[in-house]
């Protein structure tokens, strides 16, 4: 056997969460060869490429289970280094398309809307593809350094079937939504996602999304939800998610699980035994989080979900209009029922701009510091931008964040938001910051275990056969790691700063990424179900 690599003298996390333990990992055609360890494997072994690796400990590389990384790497030059990010941090596979956003699928005479008021999600002037293949064809198109899947957003769906009207949808829309959310599963898709915070996605009911998570129930794939509120009403909202998955019979799971804006903080208490709970009764439920108190998403989600009503060139007429920003305004001060209030919960000095491409000046600071009534600024900022701009809400509690990290059903999530200005951190540092803050710093939890929450925990829970461990014959997607030095380096500042103790990133066996730097390897590639 020729060996294309081998990794020589390091501690294996094999992503199960057993101990660490001896051994040499070897490549051979883009899989994984373990050998016991020994001195001379090799030149007996005619390896053309060895790692001395004393003191490192080899990984599965890291599976990012919630990222909206769909279109960065079709934007050419202007996505690249985003896109360079997530893998400079050891993600080798991402799973894209969350919070009821995806880039497909669309009956043919949406995809103009969509793609207009998709631009505030993803940045750019993005695609919008009918079908999930169309999807795969364009980024097998695009060279990558790590590897891609998507879930089916339901927000999508739902534009992309009836528009961004806020109404309910009729028996053959609904019809037409279940036979496209097929069609995606079968060619490959991961699941079904929702984000019933965003519009269009919020103006669904609980039947509909029970209707849409039988389909991926049939494919064995999980129903993946953005809560209706993470808020004063979490708790309401992971019992809507928890019918949806009873009544349809869907493997659920819950993104970036957290307890937000003082309303909110100190829920975890309540929500994690729930959770725990609902797992000894024999339900299929899972998390994912990420490591920070912050969250982030579009300045357009800071207003009431009316004023979104068909779409974001409706939202922007709204903002022109002086009586319909004074409802806005009253909205924000008085709450609507049913309706995630971030603002209302915390307030516009807790908001600042990450990205405003028109406006580079204002980002990094709060909606409060831009001067003058913060709601008028959050208003003309929104115009002058047509829609796109990206803000960070400080609206979480650390304790929160420990207590979700910890739980034995969290698996780990960026969440990165890959647009220009001064996006999230996490972006960048979600996974080192796990390993290095709370799992060596605070002795939260062993380096196995954290190892086994970006790894093989999430494997598992989509579905990703042959990844997310080490072992014979599993795919050669490794990080090699110094579990001494490990961790995040990027800021709110400086995002995009790479972490430190990486030693190098495999993806499908060829080395993308060494000492920090991505090499000229693109061996990433979209992976269907």
């Amino acid at each position: 056997m020729n060996l294309e690599l081998l990794i020589r003298g390091a501690l294996v996390a094999d992503g199960t969460g057993a101990p660490l333990c001896p051994a040499d990992v070897g490549v051979a055609a883009g899989r994984v060869v373990l050998f016991p360890r020994d001195p001379a494997v090799a030149q007996e072994r005619g390896a053309a490429r060895v790692i001395e690796a004393e003191g490192l400990v080899v990984t599965p590389g890291f599976i990012d289970v919630h990222t909206h990384s769909d279109a960065v790497t079709l934007l050419g030059e202007r996505g690249r280094q985003l896109a360079a990010a997530p893998v400079r941090m050891g993600v080798t596979t991402e799973i894209c398309g969350n919070c009821g956003s995806s880039l497909f699928p669309a009956l043919p005479g949406r995809v103009p809307a969509l793609r207009r008021s998709s631009r505030a999600g993803f940045g750019g002037d993005i695609p919008i593809f009918q079908e999930y293949g169309a999807f795969v064809e364009a980024h097998r198109q695009a060279p990558r350094s790590n590897h891609l899947t998507s879930l089916v957003g339901h927000g999508t769906l739902r534009a992309g079937v009836m528009g961004y009207e806020d109404r309910p949808a009729t028996a053959r829309e609904l019809e037409t939504m279940c036979a496209l959310l097929d069609e995606a599963l079968a060619a490959g898709a991961a699941g079904l996602s929702t984000g019933l915070i965003y519009t269009p996605g919020t103006y669904g009911d609980t039947a509909e999304v029970v209707a849409l998570a039988r389909v991926a129930a049939r494919y064995g794939r999980p129903y993946v939800t953005h809560l209706r509120d993470e808020m004063s009403r979490v708790e309401e909202a992971l019992e809507e998610a928890v019918e949806i998955a009873r009544a349809s019979g869907a493997a659920l799971h819950v993104s970036h699980h957290k307890t937000a804006g003082r309303h909110g903080w100190g829920r975890t208490e309540r929500t994690l035994p729930r959770i725990a709970a609902l797992r000894e009764q024999g339900l299929d439920i899972t998390c994912d989080v990420y490591p920070y108190t912050e969250g982030s998403t579009s300045l357009s989600a800071m207003f009431p979900p009316w004023a979104n009503d068909g779409g974001t060139e409706a939202l922007l007429e709204r903002l022109r209009d002086r009586a319909e920003r004074e409802r806005m305004r009253r909205a924000i001060a008085e709450g609507v029922p049913g309706w995630e209030n971030t603002v209302g919960n915390g307030g516009w000095d807790r908001i600042s701009v990450a990205g405003a491409t028109g406006h580079p000046e204002v980002e990094g600071r709060t909606i409060a510091e831009l001067g003058g009534d913060p709601f008028d600024a959050a208003a003309e900022l929104l115009l002058a931008e047509q829609g796109e701009v990206t803000i960070i809400s400080h609206s979480m509690r650390e304790d929160d964040v420990v207590r979700v990290l910890a739980s034995e059903f969290a698996m780990i999530g960026s969440d990165g938001v890959p647009k220009p200005g001064r996006p999230h951190p996490r972006l960048a540092g979600a996974f080192p910051r796990v390993l290095g803050r709370y799992s060596r710093d605070q002795a939260l939890f062993p380096l196995e275990t954290a190892v086994h929450k970006m790894t093989g925990m999430a494997a598992e829970r989509f579905g990703l056969d042959g990844r997310g461990v080490v072992r014979d014959g599993a795919h050669a997607d490794l990080v090699l790691l110094d579990p001494s030095t490990v961790a995040d380096g990027a800021t709110y500042t400086d995002p995009l700063l790479p972490p430190t103790g990486l030693t190098a990133v495999v993806v499908a066996g060829e080395v993308a990424v060494e000492d920090g730097t991505l090499t000229a390897r693109r061996p990433g590639r979209i992976l269907a179900l």
